[in-house]
């Protein structure tokens, strides 16, 4: 069964229609959620000694994943302020508190080591520790979201076994082309997420495509990293693209009908900046 590492970037979700937050962070939620598919997990990096950083550390510890190694630094653990309409999301503002006021020790490489897949991202601020994540991972991925530029595609793509893009609805030559691209500058999988028009993943010159798995959307704050959770699994226990794809698609579409990335909400502080 893979062992995932989730490395990098956390933050409380606080959602202002509600007064509550929710734990998240791609790396984050990709590791309690792997927890929560039965596969044993673990998450690197920094918080705050606020609520909110306690509130992260015991939602991952309720879902069974190992932050023995997670630091903890005096200040606020990054926070977004989240808005809602018709199930959708926007976001109204964020701060990155103290998520980068750790350093990546060859302790944390030995213990990446130990893991089958480990996982980061564009907002984990470690795209110049990727060589030295890539020595020690058997499988490292890495999410892009939708805020890539083709310099940092070209710089970071070289190190990565599965990439993982948003490019939002459009026509399919434009995501293929963009897979395409990323492919050639070195990743071996490739995968991009397209919204209501669903995904398509680019390994070996082939292109599979997959559809959305129709749902009742509550929030849809997480399924993206859902999706990547299910994914990964999938393809690096069976080596199956077009089954890995399914997988995700299914895992994003249950992962709409709840509440935050896994849940786990809590109060928010009444001095807590997002509020003001």
């Amino acid at each position: 069964m893979p062992r995932l590492l989730g490395i990098g970037d956390n933050t409380v979700d606080v959602y202002l229609s509600e007064g509550r937050m929710y734990p998240g962070g791609n790396a984050v939620n990709v590791a309690a959620l792997s927890a929560r598919l039965g596969h044993p997990a673990s998450y690197v990096g920094c918080v705050g000694d606020d609520a909110a950083g306690a509130l992260i550390l015991q939602a991952l510890q309720a879902e069974g994943v190992d932050v023995t190694r997670c630091r903890q630094a005096p200040g606020l653990t990054s926070w977004s302020a989240i808005g809602h309409r018709d199930g959708d999301r926007y976001f109204v503002g964020s701060d990155a508190g103290v998520q980068g006021h750790w350093t990546l020790t060859d302790d944390d490489l030995t213990f990446a080591a130990a893991h089958d897949i480990v996982h980061t991202s564009i907002y984990s601020r470690l795209d110049d520790r990727l060589p030295r994540l890539r020595a020690a991972a058997r499988v490292l991925s890495y999410d892009f979201s939708s805020e890539w530029t083709p310099a940092l595609l070209k710089g970071v793509a070289p190190h990565l076994d599965v990439a993982f893009l948003s490019a939002g609805e459009g026509p399919d030559a434009a995501a293929q082309d963009l897979a395409r691209t990323v492919a050639a500058h070195g990743a071996l999988v490739v995968v991009v997420t397209r919204g209501a028009d669903g995904s398509l993943a680019y390994a070996d010159g082939t292109f599979t495509l997959q559809a959305t798995v129709p749902t009742q959307v509550t929030d849809t704050l997480g399924a993206g990293d859902a999706f990547i959770t299910a994914f990964l699994h999938h393809w690096t226990a069976h080596g199956d693209v077009p089954a890995a794809l399914k997988a995700g698609a299914h895992e994003a579409a249950r992962n709409c009908t709840v509440h935050g990335a896994f849940g786990h909400g809590a109060p928010v502080p009444a001095q807590h900046p997002a509020l003001s």
